[in-house]
């Protein structure tokens, strides 16, 4: 592969997430949206699922169709790509870093189809190509935060599906919310399973494994974590399974991508709260442009800022956090939309 993926972080400036320049124009009857997932499946209760609700939302509120195809596996990735655009696919969203490969092949080959990729941004961008990245290091930052606040262990965990920077932002993050945490309150909360420096941590090489998502948080809770942050997808529901049975004064979750709390009923009393990547909003916007002819390829990025990442509510935990906890989360919040704190140290 030629062209090398541009990853951003919190250090980019705020983008809008509206496109505006014509440079495709969409047939009005007949349009689709077409979405190709990672091998989490369109249920993961997290990042297949919120985008697959963008796609969705496009479909009512637009009167257009929204199809998807479930990648079982990587190889599955071009033919069920090759799949849409032999159906004819209005505009074709592959959600996943992994994915970045296979979408740029397509789109090169494929100058006439409308394309979007979640996590991943071309450098250079190509023309039909539009790539959607979050600053996701910027609401695990508020969730660092805040966890080092109500942990009563001083230990918290984390660990990832697979070590791609979609999933390390997210780890990044939290270690240096926990970082800010101690250099504010003169604390010493550690992290297990994340080192941002080093770039070595915990991951367990999958996003499907439940058992995997278990034990991981086992071992952490083992050496002292009672919050663990699990950046895997669906592995996560292990983790949550695990904190179900062992109670919540032991080990609390932090969900990624939608709200964990209202994606797993069955066991949303765990999660302390969610780190928000609103991927619904930028597949409608992406989707909206492409029907209405306002399409052009590029990047978008989600930020606090624009609301393309955001902090769940603590819904169970409500009123079992101090208010004055939140007011400081709240005040990092705007903080880092004024520029005024800098995520990365």
């Amino acid at each position: 592969m030629n062209m090398k993926p541009l990853w951003i972080g919190a250090s980019v400036l705020t983008a809008s997430l509206m496109l505006a320049l014509p440079s495709h124009q969409a047939a009005a009857q007949d349009f689709s949206v077409c979405q190709v997932t990672d091998v989490g499946g369109i249920d993961d209760k997290g990042f297949n699922e919120t985008a697959w609700k963008g796609a969705q939302d496009a479909s009512s509120q637009l009167n257009i169709k929204a199809r998807y195809l479930e990648s079982q596996a990587e190889t599955d990735y071009a033919p069920n790509i090759g799949s849409f655009i032999q159906e004819g696919c209005g505009i074709i969203i592959t959600v996943g870093f992994l994915l970045g490969d296979a979408t740029e092949k397509a789109a090169k080959a494929n100058p006439n189809t409308m394309f979007s990729i979640v996590d991943y941004a071309y450098n250079p961008t190509i023309p039909n190509v539009l790539g959607q990245v979050f600053a996701t290091d910027q609401g695990a930052f508020l969730a660092g935060y805040l966890a080092a606040g109500v942990s009563k262990t001083g230990v918290l965990g984390t660990f990832g599906g697979i070590n791609i920077p979609p999933v390390t932002a997210f780890m990044d993050g939290f270690v240096w919310g926990v970082a800010h945490y101690n250099k504010i309150k003169g604390t010493n909360v550690k992290v297990l399973g994340w080192n941002p420096d080093s770039k070595e941590g915990l991951f367990t090489n999958n996003f499907e494994s439940l058992d995997d998502g278990r034990s991981f948080a086992q071992n952490l809770m083992d050496e002292g974590a009672d919050i663990v942050l699990p950046v895997a997808g669906p592995v996560g529901l292990g983790s949550a399974a695990l904190a179900d049975e062992v109670g919540t004064d032991k080990l609390k979750i932090i969900g990624v991508d939608a709200d964990q709390y209202l994606t797993d009923p069955e066991k949303q009393h765990v999660y302390l709260t969610s780190v928000l990547k609103r991927m619904d909003i930028t597949v409608f916007k992406a989707v909206e442009s492409a029907k209405n002819g306002t399409f052009e390829g590029g990047l978008v990025v989600g930020t606090l800022a624009n609301g393309g990442i955001g902090l769940a509510p603590l819904h169970s935990f409500e009123g079992k956090v101090s208010a004055s906890l939140m007011s400081e989360v709240e005040a990092l919040k705007q903080g880092i939309i004024s520029g005024s704190i800098n995520v990365g140290g």
